[in-house]
């Protein structure tokens, strides 16, 4: 099961990532004419959060959700303000237990999916305690 260690508050304010932008776009087939020149810089808080006070970073541990392009080690960028519908990749406390899955509400009651086929999907008991800590909105990884 992907476990979730640890939320980090990203803090209203903060500069996290500002960094150089090319005006260019980079071929990912065949190479283009090189632009050496950057067009100043990119506040990566404005394309890849929401709502900063809502925001949080979660590292993954396991690797339940690799079918979702999700893997050990990765960081979700997770916000508290989305409401869960069904297909969110969310963070559910289930039991007291934190877990990433992808949230499906069905006819016959709500599940929690793996996007492993070597991971069971999580059929959410009537009597189960369930809430939903969050919706994953981008998922961080290294190349």
């Amino acid at each position: 099961m992907g476990i979730i260690v640890g939320p980090r508050m990203i803090t209203a304010g903060s500069s996290l990532l500002r960094v150089l932008i090319s005006p260019v776009a980079v071929a990912a087939g065949y190479p283009s004419p090189a632009q050496d020149y950057f067009d100043g810089r990119i506040d990566l808080n404005e394309h890849l959060i929401k709502d900063i006070t809502s925001t949080y970073v979660v590292r993954v541990s396991g690797n339940s959700m690799e079918g979702a392009g999700i893997s050990d080690g990765d960081e979700l960028i997770v916000d508290r303000s989305l409401e869960p519908k069904d297909g969110s990749v969310v963070i559910a406390v289930l039991d007291g237990e934190l877990t990433i899955k992808r949230l499906r509400i069905t006819p016959s009651g709500v599940l929690l999916q793996a996007e492993n086929a070597n991971y069971p999907d999580i059929r959410v008991a009537a009597l189960s305690d369930l809430i939903i800590w969050g919706v994953a909105t981008r998922c961080l990884h290294h190349v």
